[in-house]
């Protein structure tokens, strides 16, 4: 790190678990350990210049910056959204300075007229337009939140004023509001894209956005560092960070030490593992920040006994979550009655209805007897041992595929664990081929935006109406019926209450056994302040309000 105008120096201090907020929003208070914790969503915001910020990105270097291929912590400091997320998962007017339904199909997007790219150019309706054509792509990641969207291009999503892009849809849709806060809402110069075509994102062609942050040619070196520099006209404000460098350390004890010891600035999404470290003497701080993430596991095959429900229901009668919080999260987690968090619906309409229907399930309970008697219900034949895969050299899923194993030990099952390198973890979520032999996976995953149906859908839903997760061939009418009716709800109660409807059935059923709710944890030296600490990171540019203290 270097500050301008003042001196440089890592300041050793004893780590504290939290910071003071920029408002009432920002803040709330939980219990960690038996101890009241403040939980942070954003710190204040910086107020000195400062030359060069190093950030450590803990999932690995990303395979491309394009914002309709990839989901990572840089794209959000390069590329804004036409709605933006706010730390405490509130929505507020972004490129776009209004983005609303006129009509149950028809959704109007009106452009800011101030917002340039970093090449001095204004943003268009026309760019609009490109950028969002890009997620009604099958391949692309963000298709599902583009699904019900009209598929004619001359209607679909046209240019209806200079400032101005119209959304028509085949179908009333609640979720595609909060899409656009996400990097589904993306917006990138149509020009530059179709000039690079496949390209745009990787280290030779780069990108064209108005972030506050921007790559410049050559600013990415591959398997070393991603180099980016404020972005002086900035519509939003230029940051006090002249340079952000972004390097890769996915190894938690060594980002530890680099962060303690000064020699990285600042990461998000740190292991709890390192806590104790953490909170030793070190250059910076841990801040705990609400999330939406949560660690679980589930089938990987229709033929599997995995895909047999009642196999799911015992080992989540067999697995003690206290044990599991203790040792995996390092009690920076909480129990999780399902799959989709508290913290995605608090900021919503009909919030209330959501946190009713949430209340009402079950808690996870220990049971060895019940669940030992679901595996002799279950008819499968129990012989064969059953595989979960996760990725290699991480801590935190070593230690999940060895309480799963433990778990069914306990309760007649043969469980084995693959540890898979993270390029082949990564591509079983899509290629079949990856999961060939495997039972369950197990992952960390999280809901980049408000919303409840995201989680769902993918893993509930016959794939053809987006359930590209749903591997063990689960199928239900009746929750197919109310997550569709759900999404094409017009207002906020009735889709909450379909949604509840769709849970109170799903839930039982474990497609997801859920292990943990988690925490977003943020080490940050103590020279500098202003990043946002919430899961809201993964969508909002957190970087724009980092400085000096």
């Amino acid at each position: 790190m270097k500050r301008t105008a003042l001196a440089v120096g890592a300041i050793a201090g004893a780590a504290l678990l939290a910071l003071t907020a920029c408002t009432p929003r920002d803040t709330d208070n939980a219990d960690v350990d038996g101890e009241d914790i403040e939980i942070v969503d954003a710190q204040p915001a910086g107020t000195e210049p400062v030359d060069e910020v190093t950030w450590a990105i803990v999932e690995g270097e990303p395979a491309t910056l394009n914002p309709a291929a990839s989901a990572n912590l840089i794209i959000p400091n390069l590329c804004d959204n036409l709605l933006s997320l706010q730390p405490g998962f509130s929505i507020e007017p972004g490129v776009a300075e209004r983005a609303e339904f006129v009509d149950p199909v028809t959704f109007v997007i009106t452009l800011r007229d101030d917002v340039t790219f970093w090449d001095g150019s204004p943003v268009t309706a026309d760019d609009v337009v490109y950028s969002l054509q890009q997620n009604t792509n099958p391949a692309s990641q963000w298709y599902g939140a583009f699904a019900l969207i009209d598929p004619d291009p001359a209607t679909g999503i046209v240019a209806t004023g200079p400032n101005e892009v119209t959304v028509r849809f085949v179908a009333p849709d609640s979720t595609f509001r909060d899409a656009l806060a996400g990097q589904g809402g993306a917006v990138m110069q149509k020009a530059f894209g179709e000039a690079n075509g496949d390209a745009v994102g990787t280290p030779d062609a780069g990108l064209m956005c108005t972030g506050p942050f921007e790559l410049q040619d050559g600013g990415w070196t591959p398997g070393s560092e991603i180099v980016t520099i404020a972005n002086e006209d900035y519509w939003n404000g230029a940051p006090l960070v002249g340079t952000m460098t972004y390097t890769f350390v996915s190894d938690g004890s060594t980002l530890a030490t680099a962060l303690t010891q000064g020699e990285i600035d600042g990461a998000i999404n740190v292991s709890p593992g390192s806590r104790a470290v953490f909170q030793g003497d070190g250059a910076g701080s841990l801040t705990i920040g609400h999330s939406t993430a949560s660690y679980s596991f589930g089938p990987a095959s229709a033929t599997s006994a995995a895909a047999n429900p009642k196999i799911r229901q015992a080992l989540n009668l067999a697995i003690d979550r206290d044990q599991y919080l203790e040792t995996v999260v390092n009690g920076l987690g909480y129990v999780q009655k399902t799959i989709v968090p508290e913290f995605s619906f608090q900021s919503m309409e009909a919030s209330g209805i959501y946190q009713e229907g949430y209340d009402a399930l079950a808690a996870p309970e220990l049971d060895l007897e019940a669940a030992t008697a679901l595996v002799e219900e279950s008819g499968e034949d129990v012989s064969r041992p059953l595989v979960v895969a996760v990725p290699a050299g991480a801590k935190e899923f070593q230690q999940t595929a060895a309480i799963i194993q433990s778990a069914g030990k306990q309760i007649g099952l043969d469980i084995r664990i693959d540890e898979m390198q993270a390029s082949d973890f990564g591509a079983l979520f899509y290629d079949p081929s990856k999961r060939e032999g495997v039972d369950f996976v197990a992952t960390q995953g999280y809901l980049e935006t408000p919303g409840v149906l995201g989680y769902p859908s993918l893993f509930m839903l016959p794939p053809e109406m987006g359930g590209i997760f749903n591997w063990s061939g689960y199928e239900n009418p009746e929750v197919t019926e109310h997550l569709l009716a759900a999404r094409n709800a017009t207002d906020p109660e009735t889709a909450a209450r379909e949604f509840t409807a769709a849970q109170e059935i799903f839930a039982p059923d474990m497609l997801q056994v859920t292990l943990a709710g988690t925490y977003q944890l943020t080490y940050l030296n103590d020279e500098l302040s202003g990043v946002t600490t919430s899961i809201a990171a993964y969508s909002s540019p957190w970087a724009l309000h980092l400085g000096g203290k």
